[in-house]
């Protein structure tokens, strides 16, 4: 039975995480030294969580915040009430034609959450994007914060790329597989290499101008 590895949870998880970094990769040690000690970043899992990803799809962190206060005002911040609501009745309450769609599918899935927590990491993902309008991204980002994983990594995540490109000297920013390759080098503590890219991103984002 494949094996899940590591799970973060605490401070003290991240820490070891970015010293074996630092230790194994110099630009690392340097990225850590511009930014700091890395947050934890540990969510909730379950519905709730995917769905809040659903909701925060290409909108405003305000906008996002906004729609989710009407979801819950409406009571349908639950899997069952999604499931026998209508697309109708949650486009009412502020969801897209296809944010319902997408929400209805999450809930008409049935996901065995608690079953995912013990789960190998490529499984989780292959489950979660069995569903519509969950991507790898979601799915990644999900195992890495919602279950702790160590090793789980999203090279699909623009700000990663452009954080990789500035501080290991690329010519342009990587591809996502690209990316996903190089961040094998980086295991078993992925998850702790992305919280380093994207403490980075910021950095050098106010110091560069980067986009």
């Amino acid at each position: 039975m494949a094996r899940i590895g590591r799970i973060i949870e605490t401070d003290a998880c991240v820490a070891e995480g970015a010293d074996w970094l630092a230790a194994n990769e110099p630009r690392f040690a340097e990225a850590l030294e511009a930014t700091g000690p890395l947050p934890l970043r540990r969510n909730p899992d379950g519905f709730d969580q995917l769905l809040n990803a659903i909701i925060s799809q290409q909108v405003s962190v305000a906008s996002a915040r906004a729609i989710r206060g009407r979801v819950e005002e409406a009571g349908f911040a639950d899997e069952a009430r999604i499931r026998a609501a209508s697309e109708d009745d949650l486009r009412a309450i502020g969801l897209s034609r296809q944010k319902a769609r997408y929400a209805k599918a999450l809930a008409d899935a049935r996901i065995d959450y608690a079953s995912l927590r013990t789960a190998p990491d490529d499984e989780v993902v292959a489950t979660l994007t069995e569903v519509k309008g969950i991507g790898v991204w979601t799915a990644e980002i999900y195992a890495m914060f919602s279950l702790g994983r160590a090793d789980v990594f999203a090279p699909g995540d623009l700000a990663l790329q452009e954080a990789a490109r500035v501080l290991f000297g690329l010519e342009t920013r990587p591809r996502e597989k690209d990316l996903r390759q190089m961040a094998e080098a980086w295991s078993p503590w992925r998850s702790v290499a992305a919280r380093a890219l994207w403490a980075y991103y910021h950095v050098a984002k106010d110091r560069e101008g980067i986009a």
